[in-house]
């Protein structure tokens, strides 16, 4: 049964007519999925739904999204971004050429807050990813989002009783007052590359973001999947902070403030 697909002149010309016209025609596209963008459930037979082809140096990722979140595009991420965010499960592939191949895609959910450390109030970002994040080149149910950050940088955390080192390198990009991206160092040395980024700009508040450019830096919190949660308050978020930390589930660092 034919989808209700778009696939821009961008996505085509990366995946091919040939592959572009049996994802139309419903023949490699899933009738439900994931948006990849607000997470929720979508069905291509019934709503009209984008592809999204991530591409980083090596690798492509095909993923859905509702038209009304995102349109269908191209978008460039790191190697590295793409890879620590794919997932080792089964499902539909496309083929770019010989050594491209397309799995699905973990999405980094990501919430900001106020924690309270040594009795002063830092702003603050939780990184959780939406499914268990497995090393490339690897199978099998483990999670390593914690073990790779680590070898980027990131301080395993037992406590939340100190602000922890600074991630050189490594900054937050805020624009006209809202959150854009979390920055990394690029791999040849030039310019930062995203190792998050928004779909769409986020909101912070106004307290977040006076205590970011006093501070002239955010804190990155990070958990695997099932850690934390979406938590509706900033007391919430802190409890599970706290017992991700004292689960050894948790790892941080301060990053410089880019922006503002």
């Amino acid at each position: 049964m034919p989808r209700m697909l778009d696939v821009s002149d961008e996505v085509r010309a990366e995946i091919g007519d040939e592959e572009a016209d049996r994802l139309l025609a419903g023949d490699n596209a899933p009738g439900s999925y994931d948006c990849t963008s607000c997470r929720t459930p979508g069905d291509s037979e019934n709503e009209h739904t984008s592809t999204v082809l991530f591409i980083g140096d090596e690798t492509a990722v095909l993923a859905f999204a509702h038209s009304t979140c995102l349109p269908s595009q191209v978008v460039q991420v790191t190697e590295e971004q793409l890879q620590g965010a794919v997932r080792s499960i089964s499902g539909d592939t496309v083929d770019l050429d010989p050594g491209r191949v397309v799995p699905e895609q973990a999405v980094l959910g990501v919430t900001s807050g106020l924690v309270l450390i040594a009795g002063e109030l830092h702003p603050a970002l939780v990184v959780e990813p939406t499914a268990p994040i497995v090393r490339p080149g690897t199978t099998g149910a483990g999670d390593d989002f914690l073990p790779l950050l680590i070898e980027q940088g990131f301080m395993p955390l037992s406590q939340l009783a100190e602000v922890p080192p600074v991630q050189h390198g490594w900054s937050v990009l805020l624009a006209m007052g809202q959150l854009h991206a979390v920055l990394q160092p690029s791999a040849n040395g030039g310019q930062p590359v995203a190792w998050w980024q928004a779909h769409q700009p986020l909101q912070v508040t106004e307290g977040w973001r006076a205590a970011a450019n006093k501070h002239q830096q955010v804190l990155m919190f990070a958990a695997p999947v099932g850690s934390i949660g979406r938590q509706p308050r900033e007391d919430l978020l802190r409890d599970a902070l706290d017992k991700a930390a004292a689960n050894g589930q948790l790892v941080g660092a301060a990053l410089p403030l880019a922006g503002t």
